[in-house]
């Protein structure tokens, strides 16, 4: 299931280079791959919070309750930004950099317990 997640992640990832690819150049993001977006990290926040509350039939790999926690505060920025959206502005480039770096190192460190290198 945490395989599973990284995956998801790793796809939204995509689509966040491409919202990103907007807002840096200061045009608002496609409102379809915005949903797209946060329907992935939606999905992957679930997935992987069921395994480290326990439910997802599998062991707990190190750093996964933390990746939990910094791609929760990823996904409250994520808010944030969308907040811009929806008041037809772009979001400030400065928050889009820090909201995709933390992105990454939460995906990276659940990724390393869900492959086994970390």
């Amino acid at each position: 299931m945490l395989q599973g997640a990284v995956i998801i992640f790793a796809i939204g990832a995509l689509g966040g280079l491409g919202l990103a690819s907007f807002v840096l150049r200061g045009h608002l993001a496609l409102w379809p791959l915005s949903i797209l977006h946060a329907l992935l990290g939606a999905t992957g926040l679930v997935l992987t919070a069921l395994v480290v509350l326990g439910h997802g039939g599998e062991p707990v790999p190190p750093y996964a309750g933390l990746a939990l926690l910094l791609l929760v505060v990823v996904a409250l920025v994520g808010f944030f930004l969308a907040s811009y959206h929806v008041r037809k502005a772009p979001g400030p480039k400065p928050v889009v950099v820090i909201h995709a770096l933390a992105a990454l190192v939460g995906v990276l460190l659940l990724a390393g317990g869900a492959f086994h290198f970390l």
